[in-house]
């Protein structure tokens, strides 16, 4: 009969490698050093994990389950999937799959942060977390019109994830065409805001010659620059970065 993920945290046998990056979040929050059996080698690169220094800690990963069969897991955490014939050959060499849901709204990261600290044995390892989640929304700032900038004009809709973790900061995420500003618009309908992602900027691409033109360095908004990189997943490292725009 196999062993339960919860038994195996509490004998201290519990090892987990996460496969993606959005994962790895979840796995370096909560799980304690000994039960990391490795990360995606993702997590390790500063341009895009704010973990990178913990994640270097643990064996990278290539993303695949032969790439982790080495250091001896028994849960793969992941929230792409990998694949049904991943699952199939996981569960032939006696080791647990758990698929995160992508989450669409802020309640979803929070039920994925207590479904994983479970998983490691004990729920309450995302209390702290989540009393953090709870003062951002007792007392919600007012919202001004913003748009979340990136490389190209890229932004996000008005629904998304990410505009909810805009709001909980004070910030309402403008509707725009396919989620996207153009330069016309930052000159003549800028809004109170442009919260401007610093996601890559020292690397030479056409997205950050796009943030560099005129219109764009030039608009009338109060420009609020964020760290781009947990908007990438949206997940749980959201609640850091939303407190020091807050604050």
């Amino acid at each position: 009969m196999p062993v339960s993920v919860s038994l195996l945290a509490v004998s201290g046998a519990l090892r987990v490698a996460s496969l993606d990056l959005c994962a790895d979040e979840y796995l370096l929050l909560l799980a304690r050093p000994g039960e990391i059996a490795s990360v995606s080698r993702v997590a390790q690169d500063p341009a895009d994990s704010v973990l990178w220094r913990q994640a270097r800690r643990y064996p990278a990963n290539q993303r695949g389950l032969e790439s982790v069969v080495g250091t001896h897991p028994n849960l793969l955490l992941t929230m792409s999937g990998g694949g049904r014939a991943t699952r199939l050959i996981a569960g032939r060499l006696h080791i647990r799959t758990m698929t995160l849901s992508y989450p669409a709204s802020i309640a979803e990261v929070e039920a994925n942060m207590v479904r994983v600290a479970t998983a490691l044995g004990d729920a309450w390892r995302a209390e702290g977390w989540r009393r953090r989640l709870a003062r951002l929304k007792a007392n919600p700032p007012p919202l001004r019109d913003s748009i979340f900038l990136s490389g190209g004009g890229a932004s996000l809709a008005a629904r998304s994830l990410g505009a909810q973790w805009m709001a909980l900061a004070g910030f309402r995420q403008r509707a725009l065409p396919n989620g996207r500003a153009n330069l016309e618009t930052l000159a003549t309908r800028p809004p109170l805001v442009l919260l401007r992602s610093t996601y890559r900027r020292h690397q030479p691409s056409l997205g950050q010659r796009w943030l560099d033109h005129p219109l764009a360095r030039r608009s009338r908004a109060r420009t609020i620059d964020t760290d781009g990189r947990p908007w990438t997943c949206a997940g749980p490292l959201m609640v850091a970065e939303i407190e020091r725009l807050r604050y």
